[in-house]
């Protein structure tokens, strides 16, 4: 959804990008689960051959039908810890940041805690997921490039089992992005 001055490898980025982070209007962070998008607007604009695209108006309430959500993949990008671990063990963390692509399944989606705002993705051994670090990157459709949402949080210190993510299919994240020219 950003555009970058310049391509890179590798955790943290150093310069050559500046710009401005815009969050959510109604972002609240002792709500954090809610509205939890934001973009940075660059300082200088950079032509890519190829960007994410925005899902459709609650495109992914299809995921949500009975027995859809079985086969429901998603590609999450990130720069965040490999591994986490807990209390006594936690000199373990796997640091290393480099960008990282998972394919987690669909577990949760208009129910439990993600009410109609967020996905819960597995986070495992076997499909991969997301952990500390990787807040705010993109979760594309299965393996194309229309982003789902972005990765919100995790619900254990370790984060196995699930993750969540934050929908950017409904009218007010849409409408908010399309201020930035981004439709």
């Amino acid at each position: 959804m950003g555009r970058h001055r310049t391509l890179f490898d590798g955790y943290p980025c150093q310069g050559d990008v500046g710009g401005t982070p815009q969050t959510h209007p109604s972002y609240n962070p002792d709500a954090f689960f809610l509205f939890d998008l934001g973009v940075v607007v660059y300082d200088d604009a950079f032509a890519r051959p190829t960007y994410g695209d925005l899902p459709s108006l609650n495109q992914l309430d299809a995921f949500g039908v009975k027995g859809a959500k079985k086969d429901v993949t998603f590609t999450s990008v990130g720069y965040g810890l490999q591994k986490s671990f807990p209390g006594p063990a936690s000199w373990k963390n796997e640091a290393s940041r480099v960008r990282m692509l998972a394919n987690p399944r669909l577990i949760q989606i208009n129910q439990g805690i993600v009410g109609d705002f967020a996905l819960l993705l597995s986070n495992n051994s076997n499909t991969g997921g997301t952990c500390f670090g990787d807040s705010g990157g993109p979760n594309f459709i299965g393996d194309s490039n229309v982003i789902a949402g972005v990765t919100s949080f995790g619900l254990n210190v370790t984060c196995g089992g699930v993750g969540g993510v934050y929908r950017v299919d409904r009218a007010d994240d849409l409408t908010w992005l399309a201020t930035f020219g981004l439709s």
